[in-house]
């Protein structure tokens, strides 16, 4: 018996059903799987402007297999729209709101299965956090991704164009009406960001994890392909219900390692090592974050897109997408991993091949022969810090330079813009980790700046907070202990010789260990930014970056 028919059985339930039928659900309605669809569509994120249709599809989809769909409303936060302000502290914070959120709604009202839909940064992990933490059948649909606009320093530009075009106008390399121009045409349409960022490769990765369906995951948002995929993955969520095949039989030890393969191989976001670690802990399943460094120096870079390439990820789907590149990595991944078509991983990839192009190369001859992301220990990092060799210059993959320091990125951002950094400076902004920020904001802005400056490959920047999935130039970040618990980062001072060597692992400050118990000693955390509301209980319950910045929803073994 399906776990809603135990609340629906008459005469007992029949108050459930006279609610029900409030809404106009019918006795055949409730004779069927009750399946959730959990929407976090909004008019305030361009990625979920377009999940009321894709929900349409979906409950189409359920409805065509034999289920029935019962649609509610998840929260959804713009990391763009968010960044460089305030904002950003709360973003990743939303992401366990989610998780918890839909595991309330689902457990409340014991639907048979849940059907996630969203695009965008932290929403997709906070969803797939709650198909772990709950597993139920689940299925995560995406919206698809944004085209590029117009062909801009070679290559199509996107809203991240426009924080370079502000660093080109203070360079007085253009005009105000040339950004206004920029404002109006870099984004054209909805979408997740047509650039690899964290948004396109947590979608990717949904992908490979087998949770959403072979080949779906950079549909475009506009194409009429999206609403086809929306639609089998709604007949789809009904026979993984008739299956009994629930998500923690799809997220298992081996399909996170083939996750973890996939973002090395397309160079994905460095949040991927903050979400990966999380929907682990939640499926009960135990991960080292040095598995990134360790498959992405086993993992040739496949495919090469946007900040890393001038293509961009409609590109990269034109070009045959997750399916291409997982067709390369066969002989490195778990093809016996089930997916949520019903069939293996090798049975998905059947057939499907390289197109060697451009965007996509072969694992015979990669763009580079080790992958996109990195983990980085040393003094300053004890417990590792990330970083994305894909999105660095090989010039920079060793770096060396004095601290400048900086106890928030507000800090930062004004010493960049008033011309305060010089070449060959190592930016050092702390206080900004889970705790610290708290939420652990992105650092996006000051590498745009930067970047816009003619000094991203310059300079480099190591920071207790993020980066978004777009930033390019020599950055870490993650770094744990973050500042706020007194990890080394805070002690810290200008001048201070920093040593960067990526393809050592090594993150080191070149000063004494008597000074820095010494400095350690002097060491008093400053007075917390957030003292009510949600940040505060954020700050008093998340864990460290390394471990996936994680609020515990569990009794520790």
């Amino acid at each position: 018996m399906q776990r809603s028919q135990k609340i629906l059985k008459r005469p007992e339930w029949s108050i459930n059903r006279a609610y029900f039928k409030t809404m106009g659900y019918t006795d055949e309605d409730l004779s069927r799987p009750l399946i959730g669809v959990a929407n976090a569509w909004s008019t305030t994120v361009p990625g979920h402007f377009n999940l009321k249709s894709v929900a349409k599809a979906v409950c189409d989809g359920i409805r065509m297999a034999g289920g029935t769909p019962v649609e509610f409303g998840v929260i959804g936060a713009c990391d763009g729209i968010a960044e460089g302000h305030e904002g950003m502290r709360y973003i990743l914070p939303t992401r366990d709101v989610i998780a918890n959120s839909i595991e309330l709604m689902v457990e409340a009202h014991q639907y048979d299965a849940i059907v996630l839909l969203g695009s965008c940064d932290k929403i997709v992990p906070g969803m797939l956090m709650a198909a772990a933490r709950l597993d139920l059948p689940a299925i995560f649909v995406g919206g698809g991704p944004m085209q590029g606009g117009p062909f801009l320093h070679n290559r199509k530009s996107d809203s991240t164009s426009i924080i370079e075009g502000v660093g080109r106008l203070l360079a007085g390399q253009i005009t105000d009406d040339d950004l206004l121009s920029m404002e109006n045409r870099c984004a054209p349409g909805c979408g997740s960001c047509s650039f690899l960022g964290t948004a396109n490769t947590m979608c990717c990765l949904a992908e490979a994890l087998g949770m959403s369906l072979s080949g779906s995951a950079m549909v475009p948002a506009v194409s009429s392909a999206r609403l086809a995929v929306a639609q089998r993955s709604g007949q789809a969520i009904v026979k993984l219900v008739e299956k009994n095949i629930t998500a923690r039989q799809i997220i298992t030890a081996d399909s996170i390692e083939n996750a973890v393969r996939l973002t090395s191989a397309i160079g994905g976001s460095t949040n991927a090592a903050l979400h990966v670690p999380a929907i682990a802990y939640e499926a009960e399943l135990d991960f080292d974050l040095n598995m990134f460094d360790k498959m992405s120096r086993s993992t040739p870079l496949i495919a090469k897109m946007n900040p890393s390439a001038s293509a961009n990820v409609i590109d990269f789907y034109e070009s045959g997408g997750v399916p291409a590149v997982m067709s390369e990595l066969t002989s490195l991944i778990h093809t016996g991993s089930m997916t949520v078509d019903g069939q293996t991983v090798a049975e998905n990839l059947k057939g499907i091949k390289s197109p060697d192009n451009e965007v996509i190369k072969t694992f015979a001859e990669p763009f580079e022969t080790t992958g996109g992301l990195g983990v980085l220990y040393g003094n300053i990092s004890p417990l590792g810090a990330v970083t994305k060799p894909a999105a660095i210059d090989p010039s920079q993959r060793v770096f060396r330079g004095p601290a400048v320091c900086f106890n928030s990125e507000e800090e930062a951002n004004q010493a960049i813009m008033a011309g305060k950094i010089k070449g060959g400076e190592v930016l050092v902004i702390r206080y900004e980790g889970p705790k610290g920020g708290p939420g652990m904001p992105e650092m996006f802005k000051a590498l745009k700046l930067l970047h816009g400056l003619g000094l991203a490959k310059k300079t480099a920047l190591v920071t207790d907070g993020r980066f978004s999935g777009t930033n390019n130039g020599c950055f870490v970040g993650h770094v744990s202990p973050e500042a706020q618990e007194g990890g080394p980062i805070a002690l810290i001072k200008d001048g201070d010789m920093i040593a960067i060597d990526i393809a050592a692992q090594k993150l080191e400050l070149e000063v004494s260990e008597k000074e820095l118990a010494a400095r350690k000693e002097g060491w008093q955390p400053p007075e917390a930014r957030v003292t009510k509301g949600y940040l505060y209980l954020y700050a008093q319950l998340a864990q460290s970056a390394a471990y996936g910045a994680i609020i515990k929803t569990r009794a520790d073994k």
